[in-house]
This record gives structure tokens, sequence and C-alpha cells, in this order.
């Protein structure tokens, strides 16, 4: 059997010394200027509801609850005890430790504030952005195997990686499965959607229901081939915590698309 030896890669792309820029801060850099890209494309090919201005005077706030949900939700869901008494590293940004379900979380209030306060159509907004989410999951898992954390389960399959930092066992690159189903399926499924058929008009929510359901499942499927964090394990009936947080998203999901076959469009058709 061939064996992949996983490759010695320096985390860090540039050290400038009083600066490190990490690969993974890169990965996060490039997915949301792609996503941001994608969006602008898809305004452009259909103008309406949400301006390029206003998608553009959005992201900075994406970014924030990127950022803080993620920090957040790694203290919260995965290292409670540790950051419940280190406080102040929760805003460490610098160090590793990012929890998607917490990004998503804080993605979610940022864009709730945003349209609020901008007075735009909260279900559009969500679509549009729905559809670009993929891009970024995809950097990121790429990035986390750059990095060599969150591998796999061991394995027997050809394909397997052995990470030496952990061990010297065959594992399931679970990494590049999510990178796969999360990043490249979930993102040509909505992709194709958004730009073949009118439900960003018609079923405003069914985009946004599409990514929680698709995430979600992909999620629940590939944490059977993901190692569960140390500090956690398996829970009941050798589930593990990253299939509990995602079992909510799925259910939302189907709720979003309930509601996009009843949702009447009340909001001006013109960009605001």
């Amino acid at each position: 059997m061939f064996v992949f030896l996983f490759p010695s890669f320096n985390p860090v792309a540039l050290d400038l010394g009083f600066l490190k820029i990490h690969w993974y801060g890169i990965s996060y850099a490039v997915g949301i200027l792609l996503a941001w890209r994608y969006c602008l494309w898809q305004i452009r090919r259909k103008p309406f509801g949400i301006s390029e201005k206003a998608l553009s005077d959005y992201i900075p706030w994406a970014i924030f609850g990127i950022i803080l949900g993620g920090r957040l939700g790694i203290a919260l869901f995965y290292n409670f005890d540790y950051y419940s008494r280190h406080l102040l590293e929760i805003f460490y940004i610098w160090r590793p430790g990012m929890a998607f379900h917490g990004g998503l979380l804080g993605v979610i209030l940022a864009t709730l504030w945003y349209c609020h306060r901008k007075k735009l159509p909260l279900l559009e907004l969500g679509d549009l952005i729905a559809t670009a989410v993929p891009i970024g999951l995809f950097f990121g898992r790429c990035a986390n195997f750059i990095n060599g954390e969150l591998w796999g389960r061991p394995a027997t399959v050809s394909w397997g990686v052995v990470f030496p930092k952990v061990d010297s066992l065959l594992r399931h690159p679970s990494q590049l499965y999510e990178a796969f189903l999360e990043g490249i399926v979930l993102f040509m499924v909505l992709h194709l959607i958004a730009t073949y058929t009118d439900v960003r008009r018609q079923r405003q929510g069914l985009l946004c229901g599409i990514f929680f359901i698709g995430y979600g499942c992909a999620r629940i499927f590939v944490e059977c081939f993901r190692e569960p964090d140390a500090q956690i394990g398996y829970l009941i009936g050798g589930t593990t915590l990253g299939q509990w947080l995602s079992l909510p998203l799925v259910l939302f999901g189907i709720i979003l698309i309930f509601i996009s076959f009843f949702y009447k469009r009340t909001s001006s058709r013109d960009p605001l």
C-alpha cells in the first residue's frame, strides 16, 4: 500500500520579525476576497435587492463576525475550561483556533444587524452570501491540511496520510474530505441553482436553506472520519461535538426552505 507521509510545512508563510504572516490567515484573506468578488458577479448578473455598494460595505462587518464568532466558538464549544481561566486570550486573534459554528453565528448576527441598520432584505442578502461561503470553506480546510491539524481517524484506505507530529498511524485526510464536500460540491450545487434559476427573486431563503442543510450533512458525515478533539473525545453513541453542533443547522435549513415557499417578496427590485 502506498503511504503518503505528510510533509513538514511551515505554517508561517512570511516572517518579518515583528510580524508573522501565517498560511491560515492568507487562506482566510483569499477566501473572503474571492467570495466578495463572486457575490459582485452574481449581483451584476441579476441586479435586484442588494447593490454592489451595500455588499462591499457589509464585508467588514462579516469579517468582524467571522473572527469574533470563531474565537468565541473555540472558547465556548471546544475549550471552555481553559478560556474561562484566560478570558483575554479569547481575543488573541494571532493565535490559532477558530470554530466554524461560532464564526457562522457571528456572521448571522452581523448580517441581522447590518440589514436592520441599512433596511436591506435579510433573506436576499443571506441567499447571496450563502452561495459564496463554500469558497472560504474550501480555502480554510486546505489550510487545515497544510497546518497538519484537525486530522482524521486511523484508516486502511490507499489514500491515507501519516501525520508525523501526531503518530505513525495511517489516517484519513479528513481536512480534504471537508474541502471537497463543504467547499467544491456545496459551491457547485449553490452556483448552479443561483445561476440557472430565478430562486433568488422568487424563493428568498431557499439558497440559505440549501447551504445550511448541505454544510450540516457534509460535516456530520465527515466527522465519522475525523479525529475528535482530544479534550472532548467521543460523546454519546460514538458521536462527536461537531455532529451535534451541525444537527441544528440541518433543521434550520429545513425551516428556511419551508419559509421560502411561503415568503412573498416585499422589497423593491431596485438595488439599495
